[in-house]
């Protein structure tokens, strides 16, 4: 599999934060940018919170938009802003759940889930533990939070009582 290069995860990543910008704002939840793209580096599919759905999730949308057992997904990198929600407050499937079903082997967040909505996300600890490799990208979290700033004064550097990224 080809693994993309630092600047390649950095483009990528700046799409996503694009798709959160174009997000309704919702008081009860983050405005999220998600892109899939293929080991040749072709856009697959993208999405973004309450795209088509007020409970949409960014990572939901992309994936809906692909064949569920489309092979590219095999080889295929998932960049979304936030770190893909292991529980809701809707019935719907987490993201996390959701990206380890499709087959998705790499993952790249801008940031992690803090304490607002849930006590403790563990998307990033689910992924890991199925065997996805979690790149995050410290250095764009605060352009993926700003999209946030309808929810307030909520930004903590890092999750309480979690690991930082190597």
């Amino acid at each position: 599999m080809h693994t993309p290069d630092r600047d390649q995860d950095l483009r990528w990543m700046q799409r996503a934060i694009d798709l959160a910008a174009l997000c309704p704002p919702a008081t009860g939840a983050y405005s999220v940018g998600a892109v899939i793209v293929g080991e040749d580096g072709t856009e697959l599919a993208t999405g973004y919170s309450r795209e088509a759905d007020p409970h949409d999730h960014a990572e939901e949308a992309a994936l809906a938009k692909v064949r569920t057992n489309d092979p590219r997904l095999a080889t295929a990198t998932m960049y979304s802003t936030l770190e893909p929600c292991s529980q809701r407050r809707s019935p719907r499937t987490p993201c996390a759940q959701r990206i380890i079903a499709a087959g998705i082997p790499r993952v790249v967040i801008a940031w992690r889930e803090p304490s607002l909505f849930v006590d403790d996300c563990v998307g990033y600890e689910q992924l890991v533990e199925a065997g996805v490799t979690v790149v995050e990208l410290p250095e764009l979290a605060e352009a993926a939070q700003s999209v946030n700033s309808h929810l307030g004064s909520w930004r903590e550097p890092c999750c309480p009582g979690r690991r930082q990224a190597a």
